[in-house]
């Protein structure tokens, strides 16, 4: 049966489980879109080419199965390219699809013609250009394939015009062979026996846990074998949620900006059993200071993140849920008493706090806070980029996996309310909330048209401060309080929401803010929530930069 690139494509979209398409049209990509006109997949019209990339990585990261944006050529294109890079950072499984000028043009400047395969090349797992249209369906099927397995990534496939258009038989690959690509998934028996041998002689362990726990479903298998074990838990950024923070054993985030008790674990503890973590500079501050009385003991899919950052005395490469589901199994309880009361000492002396007034300016943790107490257990939470998001690490009890959805390691500002739009497209019916901060919100703010279009009930907390809060907060410890250019006052809210079709809601007051909450969350369609919040407020604790996580500043005189 012979068929056109472009329905080749979108049959392949299909075969793959792919129902959801986030996109925007133009000259190079029509092919495709007019092959979408009459197929049984959902395309989201997005309002810029960004906000269809991050819808994508939220799909990704919320279903674990790779989300699918698609652009034309030339700027189209490279609009996607932060959302990629986005996406590549935090290992999301993401297929970008994009246009390209014919192929006979590729390279003379044609318009709208950009370099999209070296552009992205840094930033993805792999890329394709498409030069023969009797190749396009296996293409499709190995990006896909590449994109979910070993650690997942985007993938780019760049299709010129002139092979969407063109007919060939269409052929579906069942199986997916690639020369050098052999993703290691089976774990080596003689490291797990050399892992518990570390793990039965410790005194002080604690598990270091990253996203790659919840990459591999393994949050069931980390919670039986550390409390098997009775081992404390700490996690990174992205992977809040891979253990129950109301747990007994969980420590909550370390880093920059971790708890006390965690960071202090870590620097104290004999033995640090990382699960799908790298050590990335957040978490470890001065590296040569990291954890320096611990042994290492790395478990990760991909064997290039080992002792890459941090020297590891052990490794087992391979899936988390395999690794920990072996070790639970014959891991013994551990004798440790005097090491749990010290880490429950900590806790009391050291914990997460701040003061709320009924008369003084509304805080942003008390927002979070509260947001989280009306809030299910399964309810999503995306984040922009800044203060507000590492309030939402601290002060939201995060206890399911693939319920944090935060850009880390690019830090995109731009990122949680298109990646807030995804996830209510990747679960229905589900609770979605965007904690934002008044500099990234209005970064892609006119993605509000598009979660009208669809009704999605989608709520957006914008804490304002009326500055680049993160900006202002190292301006302010670190560059004399010289402000400069971090005041960023912003637009009436509720009227934007109200001109857009969405309901706008605003709270200024701590006895406002339940109900706003309760308003939002009863409102069937699109809520901006926004709430005025202090102006001059910091996230502590904090590790400088570049300095030890035994240098915590714990607040501000």
């Amino acid at each position: 049966m012979k068929m056109r690139g472009a329905n080749i494509l979108v049959e392949c979209l299909k075969r793959e489980g792919v129902d959801t398409i986030f996109g925007y049209p133009g000259g190079a990509i029509l092919p495709v879109f007019d092959a979408l006109y009459d197929a049984d997949l959902k395309l989201v019209l997005v309002r810029h080419e960004q906000g269809a990339a991050h819808m994508a990585d939220a799909v990704g990261r919320v279903t674990g199965k790779p989300g699918v944006c698609m652009a034309t050529s030339g700027p189209g294109a490279t609009n996607l390219v932060t959302g990629i890079a986005t996406a590549y950072m935090d290992s999301s499984p993401l297929v970008a699809i994009t246009g390209q000028v014919r192929t006979y043009l590729i390279g003379n400047d044609a318009f709208q013609e950009a370099d999209v395969i070296g552009i992205t090349r840094p930033i993805t797992k792999h890329s394709y250009l498409v030069k023969d249209v009797t190749q396009l369906a296996r293409i499709t099927r190995e990006a896909f394939y590449i994109a979910r397995t070993g650690r997942p990534g985007p993938v780019l496939i760049d299709l010129p015009i002139d092979i969407a258009q063109a007919e060939t038989e269409f052929i579906y690959p069942e199986k997916v062979e690639i020369r050098g690509y052999r993703p290691k998934t089976i774990r080596t028996p003689e490291n797990i026996d050399q892992a518990l041998e570390m793990i039965h002689k410790s005194k002080r362990p604690v598990l270091y846990v990253g996203q790659g726990a919840i990459i591999s479903n393994a949050a069931r298998a980390l919670s039986a074998f550390a409390r098997r074990a009775g081992i404390p838990v700490t996690t990174t950024l992205l992977g809040l949620g891979a253990f129950p923070e109301d747990d007994s054993l969980a420590l909550k985030m370390l880093g920059m900006h971790g708890t006390y008790y965690a960071n202090h674990a870590v620097q104290n503890c004999d033995l640090l059993i990382a699960v799908g973590a790298r050590f990335d500079d957040r978490v470890t501050g001065k590296v040569s200071d990291f954890a320096p009385k611990a042994k290492i003991l790395h478990f990760d899919v991909d064997p290039s993140s080992v002792s890459k950052n941090v020297k590891a005395d052990c490794y087992v490469i391979g899936e988390a849920k395999a690794i920990l589901e072996a070790l639970a199994k014959k891991v013994r309880k551990l004798n440790i008493p005097d090491w749990l009361e010290q880490i429950s000492e900590w806790k009391v002396k050291h914990p997460l706090q701040y003061t709320q007034g009924e008369h003084e300016g509304l805080k942003s943790q008390y927002v979070i806070e509260e947001i989280s107490r009306h809030s299910g257990r399964s309810t999503v939470v995306t984040t922009e980029v800044g203060q507000h998001q590492m309030w939402t690490a601290q002060f939201w009890n995060f206890t399911e996996p693939r319920t944090n959805i935060t850009s880390g390691g690019l830090g995109t500002m731009g990122f949680g309310f298109p990646a807030a739009i995804g996830a209510c497209f990747a679960r229905p019916g589900e609770d979605v909330w965007c904690i934002a901060g008044d500099g990234s919100i209005q970064m892609n703010l006119q993605e509000l048209a598009t979660a009208v279009d669809h009704n999605l009930p989608v709520k957006v907390a914008i804490l304002d401060n009326g500055y680049l809060g993160m900006v202002r907060q190292w301006q302010e410890i670190f560059y004399d309080k010289r402000y400069s250019y971090s005041y960023l006052p912003g637009p009436d809210y509720v009227k934007l929401a109200e001109s857009f079709g969405a309901l706008g809601l605003r709270a200024t007051k701590k006895n406002e803010v339940a109900d706003v909450i309760r308003k939002a969350q009863e409102y069937k369609g699109p809520v901006l929530a926004h709430f005025i919040v202090k102006k001059e407020d910091n996230v502590f604790p904090m590790v400088p930069a570049g300095r030890s996580n035994s240098e915590m500043i714990e607040g501000m005189a």
